[in-house]
């Protein structure tokens, strides 16, 4: 009788373990990559602090001060990143966000600080929204009766990203979802001299229980939700036509957003988008990850890598993701895989 290590190899023309023997292999063929270039870091700074302040649902992450904020972007500019995507988070909120008007404000001068840093090393992209900013913390000013105003929030963006223009933002980032706002910025941008700056338009931006902890990190002051405005998570048709309305507005980028519950729209996105195709790994998604590793129920890494090789395994070209810098620096020393 011939045991297991006697018999003679099955010979099969293809065998699909030959190409699983090593890591040099496996790294060789992988089909789906995720250098540092592809990443970008969502940063939040916030006004009076006299050093950061850790945001309790997201381990590892902190309201910056400007100083810290500089520091962070050196080090995302030295590992590669793509770039550093900045929220503001002032002292005083008001009903219609003036806040984010402001030259002097904590996200102006927080764009200004960091270009100063890091110059054309790193893309310095900016939220172009009003949830930071509002007292009721909605992405826009309201009417009388508690509406989103949608015309009067577009002309609110507008200024808003010819602002973080002028103060370095190579990149603004329009997000709150209203009709109209990437055809109001391009026109803007390109009326005063902007031509240059490029709009990562979150043009399929649903509503999500995954927003929690970003929400925290904001000190937001939501009450209700975002379900007139936001986009409804059964629609993947619709998403497309969104997607196609700010292209013809002059998007450069398109993003999904949220990542893990819609890799499919990020697919559909990707499969017709003639930009390139962005995702926002989002605050509860990270948190999901660091909660059941910190129970010691999962893998913390392995569930890193993963989770991030399967938002650009989707199809996405650049994932926003607060992992950013720590998957730099493991891929930069190999040990992502």
């Amino acid at each position: 009788m011939t045991t297991p290590d006697q018999r003679p190899a099955r010979s099969l023309p293809h065998r699909p373990r030959r190409l699983r023997t090593s890591p040099v292999m496996r790294a060789m063929v992988a089909e789906t990559t995720l250098e540092p270039r592809r990443l970008v870091l969502p940063a939040f700074v916030a006004e009076g602090l006299a050093e950061p302040r850790p945001i309790s649902s997201m381990p590892g992450v902190v309201q910056h001060t400007l100083d810290t904020l500089r520091r962070a972007a050196v080090d995302a500019a030295q590992a590669g990143l793509a770039g550093v995507m900045l929220f503001g988070v002032p002292e005083h909120k008001d009903a219609r966000g003036s806040g984010a008007l402001d030259p002097d404000g904590i996200l102006t001068r927080a764009i200004t600080a960091v270009r100063s840093e890091v110059g054309d090393d790193l893309l310095v992209m900016s939220d172009v929204c009003l949830d930071e900013f509002t007292d009721h913390g909605h992405c826009g000013v309201l009417t009388p009766s508690g509406v989103v105003d949608n015309d009067a929030t577009v002309e609110i963006f507008a200024q808003m990203a010819v602002l973080h223009a002028w103060a370095g933002a190579h990149v603004v980032g329009p997000s709150g979802m209203m009709d109209g706002q990437v055809g109001a910025i391009r026109a803007a941008l390109d009326a005063d001299g902007a031509q240059d700056t490029t709009i990562m338009a979150y043009a399929a931006k649903f509503t999500s229980a995954f927003y929690g902890p970003f929400r925290e990190a904001v000190d937001s002051s939501l009450t209700g939700d975002r379900k007139t405005y936001q986009q409804d998570g059964a629609n993947v048709r619709e998403a497309l036509r969104e997607v196609a309305l700010d292209v013809a507005e002059g998007a450069d980028i398109v993003m999904v957003k949220p990542a893990l519950a819609y890799l499919d729209v990020i697919r559909a996105v990707a499969e017709v988008s003639p930009v390139p195709v962005a995702a926002y790994n989002i605050s509860g998604e990270m948190a999901m990850v660091e909660a059941a590793a910190a129970n010691g129920w999962i893998a913390r890494e392995p569930a890193i890598a993963e989770t991030l090789t399967s938002i650009r395994r989707a199809g996405a070209d650049v994932v926003l993701t607060y992992w950013a810098q720590e998957w730099a620096e493991r891929y930069h020393r190999g040990t992502t895989r």
